[in-house]
C-alpha cells in the first residue's frame, strides 16, 4: 500500500496510508484534536475532515476557538437552520445562507410571513437536529445532474446560481439527513458541532441585492463555540441597545432624520457642537503633522469621473445632474478633485511630500433598506487626506500617518488592531510597483513594532492598504481609519514631479482617513460614551442651578463669567426643586452642575457636582474654571 507524507504546522512529518481521511489523521495525532477539529487546511486550502489524502501535503487543523473555526460553525449553523425550516415550513424555497461577520443568515422565499414566534419554534427544531449529530456529507454533481435535482425540487434560486457558475466549476452539495443544499463548503463534520446558537431577527432582502428582484425574507442568527461566548455576546448586544445612537441622538437632541430626506442627517445645535469640536481637533492635529487643507467642488463634470474610473466602476452609487446640457456628478469621494489641485502647478522633489487634507461632503446612493442612523447615510463628511510623495518616502510617511492615528484614537480612548491587505487578483499595475508599495507598508508597521494581520488579496484594485479596526468600550470593533497606496490615479491624471535628476517622475499617492466619516464617527462616539461625552466634546458642559429665587442674581453672575470664558454653560433658573433640576441634568448627561444656595451666594463660592463622581465639594469659581481649562486641554 502506498503512503503519503503529512507535514504538520510544527514542521514534523508523519506517514499514513494513502486514502486516509483528514479526521483519521487528527485522531491519530491527539484524541482531543480528533474530537474538536472542525476543518483542515491542506496546502493552504480549507477542506472538510472527510476529505482523503492521496498525496503528500501540508496539513493544519482548525479548532473552534479560531476565526476559521467560528466561520465553519456559523456556516454549518445556517444549514441546520435551513433543515429546521424545511421540517416546519416545507413550502419554503431557499436562496443563499452564508456565514457572516457576527453570525449567519438564510434568505427565504415563502408565502408564510415569519414572526418572532416562528424563530423560537425553528430554534427548538435546530436543537433536535444538533442533538442527533447528523454527519454532513459532501458530494459532487455534474451540471446536468445538479440542474435536474434542483429543478425537480422547485428550488429556482439554486437553479439560477448553478446556471451562473463558470462552465468548469465544480458543483458540490452537502447532505445532512433529509436535507441537501447547494454549497461549496467546507463544513463541520456533523451538526453536533453547532453547540451554541440563537436566531436573532427577521428582515427583508432583495434577491442578489437588486431592487429589480423579488423581496425575500432573511432570518439572521448567530453561533459561537461555547454557550459562555454566546451569552457574553448577547449581553454585549443588550448593552449596545441601551447605547443605540439613534435613540440617544434623539434624546440628547444631537441629530434627527426626516422623511423629507431619508439617509440625509439633520444635525441639531447639540450635534453641530460635537461635529465642530471634532473638526477643530482634526485641524489642530493635522496642522502639527504638516498638512495643508484644501476644498474641492461638490459637483464636477462627467469627463472627470470617466478619467478617474468612477463613471465605469461606481456609477450605481452616484447622483447626477445636468448643467448647460452637460452631464455632471455629485462627488462620492474627494480624490479626483485632489488630483486636480495637485495639477494646478508644477512640483519639485524638494516640495514632497505634499500632505493635503480635505473635509469634503460626499454623497453616495445607498438602498433604503441599508440606511442605519449615522452609520449608513447618503451624505457624509469624509476627512480625506492625499499625500503625494517619492517612492523613497513611503516608509516614513506611513509611519507619520500611523503616529497621527495613534494620537487621535488615544484621545477618544479607542484601541485598535491593524490589518494589511495585499494585491487582489483583479488589480492594476506591474508586479514591481506592487511589491515596493506592499513592502513599504510592512516596513512601516514593523518599524513601529505593531502587531497586524495580513489579508492576502484583499487590497484595493489600485494598491495595498492598512485598515484600522477600533475597539469601543463594550468590545465592538469599527473599521474607521485606512491608509491606501494608489498607483492608478497618479497615472490616470498624469501627475508628475521634477526629480533631482531634472526629469519627470510619477509620485506615489496615499489616500487616508482617520475618522472615516465624521457623521459615522459621531455615531460611534455616542455609543462608546453612552451619550456621556467628555467635557471638551459635551454640547452642554456646565449647568448653573440656583436653589431658590434669592440666588438668581448670583447664579446669573456665575453664568456670565463662565460664558465669557468660552464655556458651554446654561442657567436653569426655573422654579423647580433642586433635586428635579439635578436629575434632569443627569439625564442630559451634563458633565458639571453648579448648585448655588444661600451659603454659596454669601461666601462667593460654588457647590460642584460631577456627572460621574457626584458631589465634589465647594470651591471658588476661579478654581473651578482652572479645573475646566485643564480638563478641556487634556481632552479627558
Amino acid at each position: 500500500m502506498s503512503e503519503v507524507k503529512v507535514i504538520l504546522k510544527d514542521g514534523s512529518v508523519k506517514q499514513y496510508p494513502a486514502g486516509i481521511s483528514l479526521l483519521e489523521v487528527a485522531k491519530s495525532l491527539n484524541q482531543k484534536l480528533g474530537k474538536h477539529a472542525l476543518l483542515a487546511v491542506v496546502n493552504g486550502k480549507n477542506e472538510d475532515l472527510t476529505e482523503k489524502l492521496e498525496q503528500d501535503a501540508k496539513v493544519e487543523f482548525i479548532v473552534p476557538d479560531s476565526k476559521e473555526g467560528l466561520h465553519a460553525i456559523r456556516h454549518t449553523a445556517s444549514h441546520v437552520m435551513a433543515q429546521a425550516i424545511q421540517h416546519l415550513f416545507p413550502d419554503v424555497k431557499f436562496a443563499i445562507g452564508p456565514a457572516i461577520e457576527n453570525g449567519f443568515y438564510y434568505d427565504l422565499d415563502s408565502e408564510h410571513v415569519f414572526t418572532p414566534e416562528d424563530l423560537r419554534a425553528i430554534e427548538k427544531e435546530m436543537a433536535k437536529i444538533v442533538k442527533q449529530n447528523i454527519p454532513l456529507v459532501r458530494s459532487e454533481l455534474s451540471r446536468t445532474a445538479a440542474l435536474e435535482k434542483f429543478e425537480a425540487e422547485g428550488e429556482k434560486y439554486k437553479v439560477e446560481l448553478i446556471n451562473d457558475l463558470p462552465k468548469d466549476a465544480i458543483i458540490s452539495i452537502y447532505s445532512q439527513g433529509d436535507f441537501t443544499d447547494l454549497c461549496a463548503g467546507p463544513h463541520c463534520p456533523s451538526t453536533g458541532r453547532v453547540k451554541a446558537f440563537k436566531l436573532m431577527s427577521i428582515a427583508g432582502a432583495y434577491w442578489r441585492g437588486s431592487e429589480k428582484n423579488k423581496m425575500l425574507q432573511r432570518i439572521y442568527g448567530t453561533a459561537f463555540a461555547s454557550k459562555e461566548e454566546l451569552e457574553a455576546y448577547l449581553h454585549m448586544l443588550e448593552e449596545a441597545e441601551k447605547r443605540d445612537h439613534r435613540k440617544l441622538g434623539k434624546e440628547l437632541e444631537i441629530f434627527t432624520m426626516q422623511d423629507e430626506g431619508p439617509g440625509f442627517p439633520f444635525f441639531l445645535p447639540n450635534g453641530i457642537i460635537i461635529k465642530n469640536e471634532l473638526i477643530n481637533y482634526w485641524r489642530e492635529v493635522h496642522r502639527r503633522y504638516g498638512y495643508v487643507e484644501i476644498s474641492t467642488p461638490m459637483i464636477l463634470n462627467r469627463a472627470l469621473w470617466e478619467r478617474s474610473g468612477h463613471w465605469d466602476h461606481y456609477k450605481e452609487n452616484m447622483y447626477f445632474t445636468k448643467i448647460d446640457d452637460e452631464d455632471y456628478a455629485i462627488k462620492p469621494m474627494n480624490c479626483p478633485g485632489g488630483m486636480l489641485v495637485y495639477k494646478t502647478q508644477p512640483h519639485s522633489y524638494k516640495e514632497l511630500p505634499i500632505r493635503a487634507g480635505e473635509l469634503g461632503l460626499v454623497h453616495r446612493h445607498e438602498l433604503s433598506g441599508a440606511l442605519h442612523g449615522l452609520f449608513r447615510v447618503r451624505c457624509f463628511t469624509q476627512d480625506d487626506a492625499h499625500i503625494f510623495m517619492m517612492p523613497s518616502q513611503i516608509r516614513s510617511e506611513i509611519k507619520n500617518v500611523i503616529r497621527l492615528f495613534d494620537e487621535v484614537y488615544a484621545t477618544f480612548g479607542l484601541s485598535y488592531h491593524a490589518e494589511l491587505s495585499t494585491r487582489p487578483e483583479n488589480s492594476m499595475g506591474d508586479d514591481a510597483t506592487w511589491e515596493l508599495a506592499t513592502q513599504g507598508l510592512k516596513d512601516a508597521l514593523d518599524d513601529l513594532h505593531m502587531n497586524y494581520v495580513i489579508n492576502e488579496g484583499d487590497g484595493a484594485f489600485y494598491g495595498p492598504k492598512i485598515d484600522f479596526h477600533l475597539k469601543d468600550s463594550i468590545g465592538r470593533t469599527w473599521q474607521c481609519g485606512t491608509i491606501q497606496l494608489d498607483m492608478q490615479l497618479p497615472e490616470r491624471f498624469d501627475l508628475t514631479y521634477t526629480g533631482e535628476d531634472g526629469l519627470k517622475h510619477r509620485p506615489v499617492m496615499i489616500h487616508r482617513v482617520v475618522y472615516g466619516s465624521i457623521e459615522r464617527f459621531i455615531g460611534i462616539l455616542i455609543e462608546n460614551y453612552a451619550g456621556a461625552f467628555p467635557l471638551w466634546l459635551a454640547p452642554k458642559q456646565v449647568v448653573v442651578m440656583p436653589i431658590t429665587d434669592k440666588q438668581q442674581a448670583y447664579a446669573k453672575e456665575v453664568y456670565d463669567k463662565l460664558f465669557a470664558a468660552g464655556y458651554r454653560v446654561s442657567l436653569d433658573n426655573r422654579s423647580e426643586k433642586i433635586g428635579y433640576k439635578i436629575r434632569e441634568a443627569q439625564v442630559q448627561k451634563v458633565p458639571y452642575m453648579l448648585i448655588l444656595g444661600e451659603k454659596e451666594a454669601t461666601e462667593g463660592t460654588i457647590a460642584v457636582r460631577h456627572r460621574g463622581e457626584g458631589d465634589i465639594g465647594t470651591m471658588k469659581l476661579d478654581a473651578f474654571t482652572a479645573r475646566l481649562q485643564e480638563e478641556v486641554k487634556s481632552k479627558k
